[in-house]
């Protein structure tokens, strides 16, 4: 939530000013006072058509003002007032010259109404130009300047607390092991041994090993986690300097079988994704001197593809952040260069690969402004303005090309540099992981990255480094709330640095897919409040190196109240929940909110439902069904039978809802809900 101080304790002046017409010309105004802007049909202003990430056209008139900061401080422009009744205004902010503006901010509509507010950290000596246009009314209104509430994340602290049993030998997880979606900690220990330190519930952990053979390699540069069987036990992919090793869970949990891949090469970022969205989990491998591989799942196998998603020939890819950006339901990829080949090569410039919905990526990156240049091994994604659109912060490890970059998704399938002003830009740090979550709770993203700090998000593109430093390593140091307090924590090699947390609230979001993969990766959670919207994509392999949790956490500052919960899956199923409590881990199951007919079942209808004993199936255009499988809603596989006559005989389930997956003779697939009675 954006915290503004008192507007009736603020104001010290109100004043009318009219000469407003064009950039040149802007009226100059006071921090702290309240200003009527006139009618747009008294005067006949320039309208601003620099945006700032407003699509929906420009206005055809406009009023311009300016403030020039006289210390560093927190501003809040807004037309939110009482006074206001609610009038429909639009604002852009700006720094820089009227000859060469630059974007700070820009609202429409703010937080649910339809009044406009941008927050922002304000410099001393600079010179902020912002202008109202008539796109949605021409009516009279009053507009504030005012001081911003400090942020509360400077009071922010962990409490570094050595763990028995976890190694920062390579590098580390952080994910649920076990399914009882509290987050353990996995510990590479040597090409023979893996160590998994599970949390328990009353708060202490306890350690088991497992020995391993036929590994070859340790994750020396990364590690990720995923059911890829869908059995219900994440697995894991390792990936070092001469290709990766695949970790199989057994059906309990109490074992690990290896798969090593053949092929030799330096890997970088690993992922878990569903590439093809069949419902199975594939392993991804970013190639540092080649285009990237990936390891297609089969139901049997993880078959070794190359090339289709970072084709440059000496590679550079150091890792990939999957999720989509265009919002169109199927994860696209992002991928961050290093300059493999050479700067100006092509080896350095970053990648954004557009899913094409069949089973094809396109290299989009120049035409959405994300041929960024700098050299980057890894970048931060999320909606750090909360305007349901994934952005994306380009962090560094080297300055020799920039700063980190922070880039807004416009929703139109660009994106805009808005580094100026943010605090990357004067931020000298440089490191390999950059990871987005809400560690202070307050709603908005913050940034693990480099610096040995986090980077506090205002909702504004506007960070902050926390004013004390976190004693963290540079290499183990992924995420999770490993005492299930609501509060993320950080791993840092034997030590877990634990979030000591504030009086925000929060909320954590588990998935079991059904049609989807059992972990839920690719899908996008929506949370919907006072604050408009918050969104996550659930990846498997963020940052660089490290593993951080599959759970989607959400922080919402002092509100108490979401209104719904929405979960959008890969498989298209929605599943929506309304006023779900808050500070509560939830545990969603595809489907489960859903009527008895709903799912993709246009294709053939199941009756009786509720069935006693035969369950029969018309088929709705001639097609035949080869066979079915029956889940029950914690997603075990509880019926698999051949269909003979368009019937099955479902008397030996129990009573209770199931879904129904059909296969037909050209190996589509189909489902849909139905009761036993």
């Amino acid at each position: 939530m954006k915290k503004t101080l008192s507007f009736l304790v603020l104001f010290f002046c109100s004043s009318v000013v009219f000469a407003q017409l064009d950039c040149a010309n802007a009226v100059s105004v006071a921090l702290n006072s309240t200003t009527t802007a006139p009618a747009f049909t008294n005067e006949n202003g320039v309208a601003p058509t620099q945006l700032c990430g407003l699509n929906n056209g420009t206005g055809s008139k406009g009023k311009w003002y300016k403030f020039t900061a006289t210390q560093d401080i927190n501003v809040t422009i807004t037309t939110v007032l009482s006074q206001n009744n609610n009038k429909d205004t639009r604002l852009i902010v700006y720094s820089g010259t009227c000859a060469a503006l630059v974007c700070i901010g820009s609202n429409d509509d703010y937080n649910g109404s339809y009044g406009s507010q941008v927050t922002f950290a304000a410099t001393n000596g600079t010179t902020y130009i912002f202008a109202f246009d008539n796109r949605y009314s021409s009516a009279t209104f009053d507009f504030s300047v005012i001081e911003a509430a400090p942020p509360a994340q400077d009071i922010l602290s962990f409490t570094s607390t050595p763990v028995s049993g976890i190694a920062g030998n390579f590098n580390n997880c952080i994910v649920d092991m076990n399914g009882d979606y509290l987050d353990d900690i996995v510990s590479a220990i040597s090409t023979t041994q893996l160590a998994i330190t599970y949390q328990q519930s009353n708060g202490t952990f306890s350690t088991v090993t497992f020995p391993l053979t036929n590994t070859v390699i340790t994750p020396s540069w990364s590690i990720a986690a995923g059911d890829y069987d869908n059995n219900g036990f994440n697995d894991l992919i390792y990936g070092s300097g001469s290709g990766v090793t695949f970790l199989k869970a057994d059906n309990d949990g109490t074992a690990y079988t290896t798969d090593r891949k053949t092929q030799s090469y330096l890997v970088q970022r690993t992922n878990f994704v569903d590439i093809n969205n069949d419902g199975l989990l594939d392993g991804f491998a970013c190639d540092d001197n080649a285009p990237n591989r990936y390891y297609i799942n089969d139901g049997t196998n993880l078959n070794h593809i190359q090339g289709g998603i970072g084709d440059f020939a000496s590679g550079g890819n150091y890792a990939t952040n999957w999720f989509d950006f265009d919002n169109d339901g199927d994860v696209d990829a992002y991928i961050a260069k290093c300059g493999q080949g050479g700067s100006g090569v092509g080896g350095n410039i970053d990648q954004l690969y557009r899913n094409n919905g069949n089973g094809t990526f396109t290299n989009i990156a120049v035409e959405a402004n994300m041929a960024n240049p700098e050299q980057t091994w890894s970048g931060a994604v999320g909606d750090f303005n909360n305007d349901g659109w994934m952005d994306v912060i380009v962090g560094v490890n080297s300055l020799s090309d920039g700063h980190s970059n922070v880039k807004r998704n416009n929703g139109d399938g660009t994106f805009t540099s808005v580094t100026a002003g943010s605090g990357f830009d004067t931020f000298n740090s440089t490191g390999r992981e950059y990871v987005a979550q809400d560690f202070n709770n307050d709603g908005f993203l913050d940034v693990l990255g480099a610096g040995s700090t986090i980077m506090f998000g205002d909702g504004n593109f506007h960070f902050t480094p926390n004013p004390n430093t976190y004693p963290l390593s540079t290499v183990d140091r992924p995420i999770g709330d490993l005492n299930n307090d609501g509060f993320l924590d950080i791993q840092n090699g034997n030590n877990i640095l634990f979030n000591n947390g504030n009086s925000n609230n929060w909320f954590n979001v588990n998935l079991r897919g059904i049609l989807s993969n059992r972990n839920g990766i690719g899908a996008r959670i929506e949370i919907h409040g006072a604050w408009g919207i918050q969104i996550r994509d659930v990846q498997s392999g963020t940052g660089f190196q490290n593993m951080s949790t599959l759970t989607a956490h959400f922080g919402i500052g002092q509100e108490t109240q979401i209104t719904q919960l929405v979960i959008k899956w890969p498989s298209g199923t929605v599943d929506t929940i309304q006023n779900p409590a808050s500070n509560q881990s939830l545990l969603v199951v595809e489907g489960s909110t859903l009527s008895i007919n709903d799912f993709n079942n246009t294709a053939f209808n199941l009756y009786p439902n509720p069935a006693k004993r035969i369950l029969n199936i018309n088929s709705n255009n001639g097609m035949t069904f080869k066979s079915i499988t029956v889940f029950d809603l914690n997603g075990r596989i509880v019926l698999k039978s051949k269909v003979d006559n368009a019937s099955v005989d479902v008397q030996p389930l129990t009573t209770g809802t199931y879904i129904a997956l059909l296969l037909d003779e050209n190996g589509k697939t189909y489902s849909s809900k139905f009761i036993k009675e």
